[in-house]
């Protein structure tokens, strides 16, 4: 009986082990994700993205293909110089994390509420809903 309980308990840990090393991971895409967003690197949000990512922009109604989205980099590298992007995992659990991200443009801010959905070290679905019109709350 001793060890069907040892063989449960090495079980338990082993799976706590692994979803809290893919949640780490998944935080080390996010962090990746924002410094490629910041520095318009096309290559690198490129590989970070799978092909059938469906990028969700809630407040204009738009989803994005990855074709789209690389396609758009030209025009965010105007949009973001001398900008900064500050950004905070509120949670992650079975591949999908939620950040609350400060767009801090140099005229303007933005507060928003970020979903991304993580597998096989891409980003395979995101979501991104404003949630104020300064980064007062951030």
């Amino acid at each position: 009986m001793q060890r069907s309980w040892w063989r449960i308990f090495v079980a338990a840990a082993l799976l706590l082990t692994s979803i809290v090393s893919a949640s780490a991971d998944d935080g080390a895409i996010i962090d990746r994700w924002y410094s490629a967003l910041l520095a318009a690197d096309r290559t690198e949000l490129s590989d970070l993205l799978s092909d059938d990512v469906r990028m969700k922009l809630d407040d204009i109604g738009v989803v994005q293909t990855k074709e789209d989205f690389i396609a758009s980099i030209d025009e965010w590298r105007a949009t973001v110089a001398g900008a900064a992007i500050r950004h905070r995992i509120e949670k992650s659990e079975n591949g999908e994390t939620t950040v609350l991200a400060c767009y801090d443009f140099p005229n303007n801010d933005a507060l928003m509420r970020e979903t991304f959905t993580v597998a096989g070290g891409r980003i395979t679905a995101s979501t991104q809903t404003t949630v104020a019109q300064d980064c007062s709350g951030y």
